[in-house]
Protein backbone atom coordinates (compact mmCIF):
# COMPACT_ATOMS: atom_id res chain seq x y z
CA UNK A 1 0.00 0.00 0.00
CA UNK A 2 2.07 3.20 -1.00
CA UNK A 3 -0.62 5.86 -1.33
CA UNK A 4 -4.04 5.53 0.52
CA UNK A 5 -6.22 8.80 -0.05
CA UNK A 6 -9.47 9.76 2.35
CA UNK A 7 -11.92 11.68 0.83
CA UNK A 8 -13.71 13.18 4.29
CA UNK A 9 -11.72 13.17 7.25
CA UNK A 10 -14.29 13.89 9.87
CA UNK A 11 -14.30 11.14 13.24
CA UNK A 12 -14.51 7.96 11.22
CA UNK A 13 -12.09 9.35 8.55
CA UNK A 14 -9.62 10.41 11.30
CA UNK A 15 -9.26 7.06 12.87
CA UNK A 16 -8.79 5.38 9.61
CA UNK A 17 -6.03 7.03 8.75
CA UNK A 18 -4.34 7.01 12.19
CA UNK A 19 -4.97 2.77 12.03
CA UNK A 20 -3.00 3.04 8.59
CA UNK A 21 -0.50 5.04 10.22
CA UNK A 22 0.81 2.75 12.71
CA UNK A 23 0.24 0.07 10.43
CA UNK A 24 1.83 1.15 6.70
CA UNK A 25 4.47 3.51 8.10
CA UNK A 26 5.97 3.88 5.15
CA UNK A 27 2.90 4.67 3.30
CA UNK A 28 2.10 8.20 1.83
CA UNK A 29 -1.09 8.74 3.47
CA UNK A 30 -3.74 11.76 2.15
CA UNK A 31 -6.52 13.36 3.64
CA UNK A 32 -8.99 15.79 3.11
CA UNK A 33 -11.30 18.25 4.74
CA UNK A 34 -12.77 21.87 4.37
CA UNK A 35 -11.33 22.77 7.57
CA UNK A 36 -7.77 21.99 7.54
CA UNK A 37 -7.60 23.34 11.51
CA UNK A 38 -6.87 20.98 13.95
CA UNK A 39 -4.93 18.80 11.99
CA UNK A 40 -1.84 20.08 11.63
CA UNK A 41 -0.38 17.99 14.08
CA UNK A 42 -0.74 15.10 12.46
CA UNK A 43 1.09 15.79 9.52
CA UNK A 44 4.71 14.86 8.81
CA UNK A 45 6.71 13.54 5.68
CA UNK A 46 4.33 11.00 4.91
CA UNK A 47 0.94 12.23 5.85
CA UNK A 48 -0.56 15.15 3.74
CA UNK A 49 -3.99 17.02 4.05
CA UNK A 50 -5.67 19.13 1.89
CA UNK A 51 -8.79 20.90 1.14
CA UNK A 52 -7.86 19.86 -2.67
CA UNK A 53 -10.00 16.60 -3.46
CA UNK A 54 -8.62 16.44 -6.95
CA UNK A 55 -5.23 16.13 -5.69
CA UNK A 56 -5.66 13.69 -3.66
CA UNK A 57 -7.29 11.42 -6.70
CA UNK A 58 -4.37 12.69 -8.62
CA UNK A 59 -1.90 11.07 -5.85
CA UNK A 60 -3.79 7.88 -5.03
CA UNK A 61 -4.63 4.44 -6.51
CA UNK A 62 -6.81 3.64 -3.48
CA UNK A 63 -9.29 5.83 -2.64
CA UNK A 64 -11.65 5.89 0.77
CA UNK A 65 -14.96 7.91 0.17
CA UNK A 66 -15.48 8.92 4.18
CA UNK A 67 -18.09 11.83 3.07
CA UNK A 68 -21.42 11.70 4.82
CA UNK A 69 -23.84 10.01 2.68
CA UNK A 70 -25.81 13.30 1.76
CA UNK A 71 -23.15 14.08 0.07
CA UNK A 72 -21.43 11.48 -1.50
CA UNK A 73 -23.48 11.26 -4.52
CA UNK A 74 -22.83 14.63 -5.50
CA UNK A 75 -19.12 14.71 -5.06
CA UNK A 76 -19.08 11.52 -7.12
CA UNK A 77 -20.86 13.46 -9.98
CA UNK A 78 -18.53 16.50 -9.21
CA UNK A 79 -15.18 14.64 -9.36
CA UNK A 80 -15.94 11.80 -12.13
CA UNK A 81 -14.05 13.07 -14.70
CA UNK A 82 -10.73 12.43 -12.68
CA UNK A 83 -11.63 9.14 -11.22
CA UNK A 84 -9.36 6.59 -14.12
CA UNK A 85 -10.93 3.05 -13.64
CA UNK A 86 -7.34 1.80 -14.96
CA UNK A 87 -5.72 2.65 -11.96
CA UNK A 88 -8.45 3.93 -9.37
CA UNK A 89 -10.23 1.73 -6.41
CA UNK A 90 -13.13 3.44 -4.77
CA UNK A 91 -14.16 2.14 -1.43
CA UNK A 92 -17.31 3.49 0.36
CA UNK A 93 -17.56 3.89 3.98
CA UNK A 94 -21.07 5.98 3.95
CA UNK A 95 -24.31 4.47 5.63
CA UNK A 96 -26.79 3.58 3.53
CA UNK A 97 -25.41 4.92 0.05
CA UNK A 98 -25.26 1.64 -2.43
CA UNK A 99 -22.82 0.29 -4.84
CA UNK A 100 -25.56 0.62 -7.70
CA UNK A 101 -25.45 4.07 -6.66
CA UNK A 102 -22.08 4.98 -6.33
CA UNK A 103 -21.41 2.90 -9.66
CA UNK A 104 -24.32 5.19 -11.19
CA UNK A 105 -22.98 8.28 -10.22
CA UNK A 106 -19.37 7.78 -11.45
CA UNK A 107 -20.88 6.65 -14.89
CA UNK A 108 -18.59 4.24 -15.37
CA UNK A 109 -19.29 0.85 -16.13
CA UNK A 110 -15.71 -0.75 -15.19
CA UNK A 111 -14.43 0.39 -11.75
CA UNK A 112 -12.96 -1.20 -9.02
CA UNK A 113 -15.86 -0.59 -6.67
CA UNK A 114 -16.16 -1.93 -2.65
CA UNK A 115 -18.55 -0.58 0.37
CA UNK A 116 -16.93 -1.08 3.94
CA UNK A 117 -18.23 -0.61 7.11
CA UNK A 118 -15.59 -0.02 10.08
CA UNK A 119 -15.90 1.78 13.44
CA UNK A 120 -14.01 4.28 14.91
CA UNK A 121 -11.92 1.28 16.65
CA UNK A 122 -9.41 1.57 13.39
CA UNK A 123 -7.93 4.05 15.79
CA UNK A 124 -6.78 1.67 17.83
CA UNK A 125 -6.43 -1.25 15.34
CA UNK A 126 -9.59 -2.93 16.53
CA UNK A 127 -12.06 -2.17 14.07
CA UNK A 128 -14.61 -4.64 12.81
CA UNK A 129 -14.91 -3.84 9.44
CA UNK A 130 -18.03 -5.65 6.94
CA UNK A 131 -16.93 -5.93 3.54
CA UNK A 132 -18.88 -6.30 -0.03
CA UNK A 133 -17.81 -5.56 -3.39
CA UNK A 134 -19.84 -4.93 -6.98
CA UNK A 135 -16.95 -4.95 -9.79
CA UNK A 136 -13.40 -5.35 -9.71
CA UNK A 137 -11.71 -5.03 -12.73
CA UNK A 138 -8.25 -4.62 -11.32
CA UNK A 139 -8.56 -7.44 -9.20
CA UNK A 140 -7.81 -5.75 -5.78
CA UNK A 141 -10.10 -7.46 -3.35
CA UNK A 142 -7.06 -9.10 -1.67
CA UNK A 143 -5.36 -6.12 -0.98
CA UNK A 144 -8.71 -4.55 -0.10
CA UNK A 145 -8.86 -7.28 2.55
CA UNK A 146 -5.03 -6.83 3.82
CA UNK A 147 -6.14 -2.74 4.06
CA UNK A 148 -8.66 -3.37 6.54
CA UNK A 149 -7.01 -6.46 8.28
CA UNK A 150 -4.39 -4.36 8.98
CA UNK A 151 -7.17 -2.28 11.39
CA UNK A 152 -8.80 -5.30 13.10
CA UNK A 153 -10.70 -7.64 11.29
CA UNK A 154 -12.70 -8.07 8.36
CA UNK A 155 -15.84 -9.87 7.06
CA UNK A 156 -17.21 -9.83 3.70
CA UNK A 157 -20.94 -9.65 3.29
CA UNK A 158 -23.70 -9.66 1.23
CA UNK A 159 -24.27 -5.98 0.21
CA UNK A 160 -27.91 -6.24 1.17
CA UNK A 161 -26.73 -6.78 4.93
CA UNK A 162 -24.58 -3.69 4.76
CA UNK A 163 -27.04 -1.60 6.77
CA UNK A 164 -27.44 -4.50 9.36
CA UNK A 165 -23.37 -4.47 9.93
CA UNK A 166 -23.53 -0.89 10.54
CA UNK A 167 -25.62 -1.12 13.43
CA UNK A 168 -23.95 -3.98 14.78
CA UNK A 169 -20.40 -2.89 14.22
CA UNK A 170 -20.26 0.62 13.81
CA UNK A 171 -23.04 1.84 16.00
CA UNK A 172 -22.38 -0.85 18.01
CA UNK A 173 -19.60 1.13 19.48
CA UNK A 174 -21.81 3.79 21.34
CA UNK A 175 -23.80 1.07 22.76
CA UNK A 176 -21.41 -1.10 23.88
CA UNK A 177 -19.40 2.56 25.00
CA UNK A 178 -22.46 3.37 27.07
CA UNK A 179 -22.75 0.22 28.78
CA UNK A 180 -19.56 0.80 29.69
CA UNK A 181 -20.52 4.36 31.15
CA UNK A 182 -23.07 3.00 32.70
CA UNK A 183 -20.85 0.17 34.61
CA UNK A 184 -18.30 3.19 35.57
CA UNK A 185 -21.48 5.10 37.17
CA UNK A 186 -22.46 1.84 39.02
CA UNK A 187 -18.28 1.31 40.44
CA UNK A 188 -18.26 4.81 41.39
CA UNK A 189 -21.92 4.30 43.67
CA UNK A 190 -20.69 1.06 45.37
CA UNK A 191 -17.00 3.25 46.12
CA UNK A 192 -14.64 3.36 43.41
CA UNK A 193 -13.08 6.20 42.09
CA UNK A 194 -13.98 7.58 38.14
CA UNK A 195 -10.31 6.23 37.33
CA UNK A 196 -10.08 2.83 39.17
CA UNK A 197 -13.81 2.30 38.48
CA UNK A 198 -12.70 3.09 34.92
CA UNK A 199 -9.87 0.81 34.09
CA UNK A 200 -11.47 -2.17 36.09
CA UNK A 201 -14.40 -2.11 33.75
CA UNK A 202 -12.07 -1.09 30.55
CA UNK A 203 -10.43 -4.39 31.03
CA UNK A 204 -13.25 -6.43 32.29
CA UNK A 205 -15.16 -6.09 29.23
CA UNK A 206 -11.52 -6.69 26.99
CA UNK A 207 -11.36 -9.65 29.00
CA UNK A 208 -15.19 -10.93 28.01
CA UNK A 209 -14.84 -10.00 24.37
CA UNK A 210 -11.32 -12.15 24.32
CA UNK A 211 -13.42 -14.99 26.03
CA UNK A 212 -15.97 -15.10 23.18
CA UNK A 213 -12.87 -14.93 20.40
CA UNK A 214 -10.28 -16.98 21.91
CA UNK A 215 -13.06 -19.93 23.06
CA UNK A 216 -15.39 -19.22 20.45
CA UNK A 217 -18.60 -19.73 22.96
CA UNK A 218 -21.26 -18.95 23.06
CA UNK A 219 -22.17 -15.58 25.94
CA UNK A 220 -24.27 -17.45 28.02
CA UNK A 221 -21.83 -20.66 28.62
CA UNK A 222 -19.28 -17.46 30.01
CA UNK A 223 -22.31 -16.68 32.08
CA UNK A 224 -23.01 -19.99 33.62
CA UNK A 225 -19.30 -19.95 34.61
CA UNK A 226 -19.88 -17.24 37.13
CA UNK A 227 -23.60 -17.33 38.00
CA UNK A 228 -23.57 -19.68 41.43
CA UNK A 229 -26.64 -20.56 43.11
CA UNK A 230 -28.01 -17.87 44.94
CA UNK A 231 -25.10 -15.56 44.09
CA UNK A 232 -24.39 -12.01 44.08
CA UNK A 233 -24.05 -12.38 40.11
CA UNK A 234 -27.47 -14.06 38.86
CA UNK A 235 -29.47 -11.70 41.21
CA UNK A 236 -27.39 -8.31 39.69
CA UNK A 237 -28.39 -10.18 36.21
CA UNK A 238 -32.52 -10.69 36.67
CA UNK A 239 -32.53 -7.54 38.53
CA UNK A 240 -31.34 -6.04 34.60
CA UNK A 241 -33.45 -8.39 32.86
CA UNK A 242 -36.53 -6.98 35.39
CA UNK A 243 -35.83 -3.54 34.49
CA UNK A 244 -35.76 -4.16 30.37
CA UNK A 245 -31.51 -4.68 29.54
CA UNK A 246 -31.72 -7.05 27.20
CA UNK A 247 -35.13 -6.28 25.07
CA UNK A 248 -34.19 -2.17 25.77
CA UNK A 249 -30.22 -3.07 23.73
CA UNK A 250 -32.31 -4.95 21.16
CA UNK A 251 -35.12 -2.89 20.51
CA UNK A 252 -32.49 -0.11 19.69
CA UNK A 253 -30.69 -2.08 17.66
CA UNK A 254 -33.73 -2.34 15.53
CA UNK A 255 -35.03 1.22 15.79
CA UNK A 256 -31.53 2.11 14.34
CA UNK A 257 -31.69 -0.49 11.70
CA UNK A 258 -35.06 1.35 10.85
CA UNK A 259 -33.81 4.49 10.63
CA UNK A 260 -31.33 3.79 8.29
CA UNK A 261 -34.04 1.76 5.86
CA UNK A 262 -36.42 5.00 6.06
Amino acid sequence: MEKIGIIGCGNLGLSLLKGFRKQYPNARLYGTRRNLSGLTHLEDEKTHFTSDNQEVIAQCDYLIIALKPYTILSFLEEYNSFIDPKRHTIISVATGITLSEIKTALKLDEISLYRGMPNTAADVQESMTALSGLNDPLNRKGQVSELFNAIGEIVWIDEQLMESATILGACGIAYVLRFIRAMIQGGIEVGFDAKTANKIVSQTVKGAAQLLIQNGLHPEEEIDKVTTPKGCTIVGLNEMEHSGFSSALIKGIVTSYQKIER
